[in-house]
């Protein structure tokens, strides 16, 4: 399921080009030449996806205490579950309780440092506008980051979210080299659909956590083996 991270990101795509394009329209980059152009934006993308990797890697080890505690594919559809509400329920409500309240001193901090560093023209700076960038508040992220988890692995968790930071590239890139390339009107349409895809993801981790013996996207849960230890102990394995 390592590939619904990537198919999230390019699903997401327009919606990434509507939260960071801001940033991604005023980058400090050498337009006057199309090498220094092509790498610096490399430069802040590869800080972007190395952010999300970090946090990926960090919701990857939830996943993995998780896992060992007993859930096991049960993640997976926990996961898809936790996936669809929190795309069918409406912005109001997650407004009212406003959940990213304890990261407000973060962000402020996060914002200083994007501030300081889109004022500077450097690779080191276009790195670091990547890697700040990739910390601030998303709601595709927070979805992105529930799938990292239902990887019960750290590894696969970074995986996870370096794969849907790739996905994000090619119109994250389009919005560094071209500017504001999509009408508001195209844009709010694609915006509208993101649930959809987002829906239909959940509803994979679901029937992966279901195990259905269907290759790919529901493998059967779990098979035994007997590993080669002197106490001859049963030991589960998971197919992915």
């Amino acid at each position: 399921m390592l590939w619904t991270g990537l198919l999230l990101g390019l699903a997401g795509g327009f919606h990434c080009v509507g939260m960071c394009g801001p940033i991604a329209f005023i980058l400090p980059v050498n337009r006057d030449s199309k090498s220094s152009l092509i790498f610096q934006t490399f430069l802040y993308h590869f800080g972007r996806i190395l952010s999300y990797a970090i946090i990926g890697l960090f919701f990857g080890l939830i996943g993995k205490g998780l896992y060992l505690a007993g859930f096991q594919q049960r993640l997976s559809i926990l996961m898809g579950v936790i996936m669809i509400i929190m795309v069918i329920t409406p912005v109001a409500l997650f407004n009212k309780y406003n959940f990213s309240r304890p990261l407000y001193k973060f962000v402020g901090i996060i914002k200083l440092k994007l501030g300081f560093y889109l004022k500077k023209k450097s690779n080191k700076a276009l790195f670091l506008i990547g890697f700040f960038n990739g910390f601030l508040p998303c709601g595709l992220v927070y979805i992105a980051l529930i799938g990292s988890i239902s990887m019960g692995n750290a590894t696969k968790g970074a995986f996870y979210m370096m794969l849907f930071g790739l996905g994000t590239v090619p119109l994250m890139t389009s919005a560094v080299m071209l500017g504001n390339f999509v009408s508001m009107k195209i844009r709010t349409k694609i915006q509208k659909a993101i649930p959809i895809f987002v829906v239909i993801i959940g509803l994979l981790f679901i029937l992966r956590g279901l195990g259905l013996g269907i290759p790919y996207i529901s493998p059967s849960d779990a098979k035994l083996k007997i590993t080669n230890n002197p106490a001859n102990c049963i030991t589960i394995e998971n197919n992915e």
